[in-house]
């Protein structure tokens, strides 16, 4: 996971800044930890981190052998979390299931830092890779949804903290679709909005 990660660029420094863990290869290894420190199966199905076998009834992790970002509310609490791989296996990504605490529709990923650099701006790219890139690159204002489209919860909640919005999405036709479908999101909400168009088909980690 170290190497994956240093591999993309990833210093030690913006590592511990963003919480980053790994998830190990196993099958339970979260189930028998949390259920050693006292917590109940019903908590753990509660808690979006465990997935039931419908064959017998048996928690498995939900998360294995991917690199791991804590979902950080803008209040510091950890309501859920992201998972990479760290091959071109698919899903790519997997997010905590939606919780008491957790919507995934209402948060975005590095709210909790750019809430406090972002009076004038904040910037919207697609991954939580991308927002680590560009902190790490001295861009303390970007955020990003979290594993879904822009949604309307999301632009009140950026409304909140800044007067303009920055799209630094994609180059490739999925995200200039987003791009688009955000823009008309924000027509009316006061935000100024700005698009940076990123050449060669690359993304904002590139």
């Amino acid at each position: 996971a170290l190497d994956y990660a240093f591999g993309r660029g990833m210093t030690k420094g913006i590592l511990t800044t963003f919480g980053v863990g790994y998830a190990p290869d196993s099958w339970d290894s979260l189930v028998k930890a949390m259920l050693a420190k006292g917590y109940t199966e019903e908590e753990l199905k509660e808690s979006g981190l465990v997935t039931v076998s419908q064959k017998n009834g048996r928690l498995f992790d939900r998360f294995r052998g991917r690199l791991m970002f804590p979902i950080i509310d803008v209040r510091g609490n950890i309501i859920g979390f992201g998972g990479r791989v760290l091959d071109d296996s698919k899903p790519k990504y997997i997010n905590s299931s939606d919780t008491l605490v957790y919507k995934k529709s209402e948060n975005l990923f590095g709210i909790n830092y750019a809430k406090n650099n972002c009076s004038e701006q904040i910037i919207l790219v697609e991954g939580n890779m991308d927002v680590i890139s560009l902190h790490q690159a001295g861009f303390n204002n970007a955020v990003a949804p979290l594993g879904t489209a822009f949604t309307p919860e999301q632009v009140n909640l950026i409304a909140r903290y800044t007067k303009e919005i920055v799209l630094m999405l994609d180059a490739d036709a999925a995200g200039q679709k987003a791009i688009r479908r955000a823009s008309q999101m924000l027509e009316n909400t006061g935000l100024n909005v700005r698009v940076v168009v990123i050449p060669d088909g690359k993304d904002p980690d590139e």
